[in-house]
Formats: C-alpha cells, sequence, structure tokens
C-alpha cells in the first residue's frame, strides 16, 4: 500500500463531552470507557470539550458551561485519558472549526434540519417547539465540522446518535461533488453497552435529571443514592420471589460487575425468593467502590492543581489549531477564496 493510500485509510478518532457538568456512570459505560480502548488501538486521537454546543441551550448561562470546561476535563483524565496519545482541546479556541460551519451551512435546508431524528427528539425533550434557537437547530451542521476540521474519521456514538453522522455525510458528500474531493466519509462506531438507566429506574441517567451516580461522587453518597435505588415494589419480603427486569440494581450489576456467574447466581436466587434486596445492594456499593475509588482519587490529586489541567487542554488546543490551519487552506482554495495565497 502507497504512503498516500495508508494515510487515505488512517483511522482517526474523534470523541468530546458538552461541558454541562461532572460525568457520570452512564458516560463512563457509554463513552469512557471506549476512549481508553480506543487510545490503546488507534495512533490519532482527538477529544473535544464541546463549550460552543453547550452554549447553544446554556447561551444564558455561559459560567455554567464555562465551570464545567474543568470538571469533565478531570472526570476523563481521572479515569485515565492519556494527553501523550488523546490530544485533548476546546472547540471554541478553534475558530477554524466556525468558518467551517459557515460553509456547511450554505450545503444545507432548514427542512433537513428539522427532520433530523436526534435534533427532533432532542427539541421535544427541551421543550423548545418554534423557539427553538438557531444555533441548538443547526447543531449537526456544526458537528460536521467538528468531525472534518481534524481530519476525523472514526466516531464513538450511541444509536441515537447515528442521524448525527449521516447528515455528517451528507454535508461532506455534498461540499466533495461541488467543490471537489476534500473530507474523507466518516463511520460510526456504535457501542455495545446498553444505555445506562437512571437510579430511579428512569429510561436513563442524565445530568439534568438528578438520577445519576457520578465519578466524584463520595463512597458515603455513592452508598445513598444505592439504597435509594429502584428493585421490584412486589419484592416485599425476603422470601418472595423477585422480578430482575426493570431492577435498577441488578441493570448496574449487569454494567459494572466483573463477576458475571456470580449476578447470575443472585438473579436466580432473587427471582425464586430468599435473596433481600439490601443484600444485592450492599453488593453493588462494593462493586462501585472498587471501580470509583482509584477514580477519585486521581481526580482529587489532578484537581489540586487546576492551572496544569487547563494548561493541558490550552497545549492540546495549540496543537489542534496546526491541523485546523491546514484543513481550512484546503477548504479555501477548493471554494476558489484563496485570493492571497
Amino acid at each position: 500500500m502507497s504512503s498516500k493510500e495508508s494515510a487515505a485509510n488512517e483511522k482517526i478518532v474523534l470523541t468530546g463531552d458538552r461541558p454541562t457538568g461532572r460525568l457520570h456512570l452512564g458516560h463512563y459505560v457509554g463513552s469512557i470507557k471506549n476512549r481508553l480502548a480506543l487510545q490503546e488501538k488507534y495512533g490519532h486521537c482527538f477529544y473535544m470539550v464541546a463549550d460552543v454546543q453547550a452554549l447553544t441551550d446554556n447561551a444564558e448561562r455561559p459560567e455554567k458551561v464555562r465551570k464545567n470546561v474543568l470538571e469533565v476535563a478531570l472526570d476523563n483524565l481521572a479515569v485515565g485519558l492519556d494527553p501523550k496519545r488523546t490530544t485533548f482541546f476546546i472547540q471554541s479556541q478553534i475558530p477554524e472549526i466556525a468558518e467551517l460551519t459557515i460553509f456547511f451551512l450554505n450545503l444545507v435546508t432548514l427542512a433537513r434540519l428539522r427532520r433530523n431524528p436526534t435534533v427532533k427528539n432532542e427539541m421535544k425533550q427541551k421543550g423548545f417547539g418554534e423557539n427553538v434557537p438557531a444555533g441548538f437547530l443547526a447543531y449537526p451542521v456544526s458537528q460536521a465540522a467538528d468531525i472534518l476540521f481534524c481530519g476525523s474519521n472514526l466516531i464513538p456514538v450511541g444509536e441515537d446518535q447515528l442521524p448525527v453522522i449521516e447528515q455528517v455525510n451528507e454535508i461532506a458528500a455534498k461540499f466533495n461533488s461541488i467543490y471537489g474531493s476534500t473530507f474523507r466519509k466518516v463511520e460510526p462506531l456504535l457501542s455495545e453497552t446498553p444505555r445506562l438507566v437512571g437510579i430511579d429506574g428512569g429510561a436513563k441517567a442524565g445530568k439534568s435529571l438528578g438520577n445519576a451516580i457520578y465519578l466524584a461522587d463520595p463512597a458515603k453518597e455513592i452508598e445513598a443514592k444505592v439504597m435509594m435505588m429502584y428493585t421490584d415494589p412486589g419484592h416485599v419480603h425476603v422470601k418472595d420471589p423477585g422480578k430482575v427486569k426493570g431492577n435498577v440494581v441488578f441493570a448496574y450489576l449487569d454494567a459494572f460487575d466483573p463477576d458475571k456467574e456470580a449476578v447470575k447466581e443472585l438473579k436466580r436466587q432473587y427471582e425464586r425468593g430468599g435473596l433481600g434486596d439490601i443484600v444485592i445492594k450492599k453488593r453493588l456499593i462494593e462493586v462501585l467502590d472498587h471501580l470509583l475509588s482509584p477514580i477519585r482519587e486521581r481526580r482529587e490529586k489532578l484537581a489540586e492543581n487546576p492551572n496544569r489541567v487547563m494548561e493541558i487542554l490550552h497545549e492540546g488546543s495549540r496543537t489542534v489549531r496546526i491541523a485546523a490551519k491546514e484543513t481550512m487552506a484546503k477548504v479555501r482554495k477548493a471554494v476558489r477564496i484563496d485570493y492571497f495565497g
């Protein structure tokens, strides 16, 4: 394979978080574990703190976004994302992304943006209706710029984000058809882990829903949250048969307990009766403490020097801007606006 072909086939991974709050166990199973594996497998990984995207529905709360830039960086560093293998950067510090977004907006109709299922669902969740901010409606276009500006082409996503990747590829294909081959096709990398339910049994754990266990939660808070978890309301007495389906404690044991055979046996005991909720909750507390204690300790150590964390983001942003400028030089040439070389 020639060096040109090798470059064309190279996998460059981009992941990121909106800085709207600390990260929780849903983020851990849904994306962070995958990031750790990807940085081991591939030579080029980028991690973006998506502050501009966070402002699309937090424009009146900029301090919330600013404060949480540090928080999401701390969470990722504490879990094990390595700045030597994954380049951390802040979206707003790469002005070329905004410039590329402007060009991409010319290639997408308002009707197409409104049809995007991900956007439609999120608009409904947030109750926007016709008062949706234009930036929020158009954020798939901004995401296309986020992904394509640095040449990334392998994007870990949940199934609900597949329409966004589809739209990224539509935009890239349209740009290429008008201006010449410039951008590669993007591949989604689907998470194999089911979405983590909230501790209240809600469809998902969420920062805005108050039903999540956070990576930074102290041990006592984790214990309190597990003890509040929804189990089986019909399982009143220890001797009563219990239901595993819909039982949040078992959902979390499935996600985090490394001893899968032991969990299967606990499920059998619970279903036939003779196993109390306190027993399975105590087991989950031990499992989560084993997972989160070292993460929490590393996070606390990192938080002692916030300036160093911000410097990691600053250094990464400077590095990423080099790639961004190279991409925009190609784009300007393709669009015929490279007037001064």
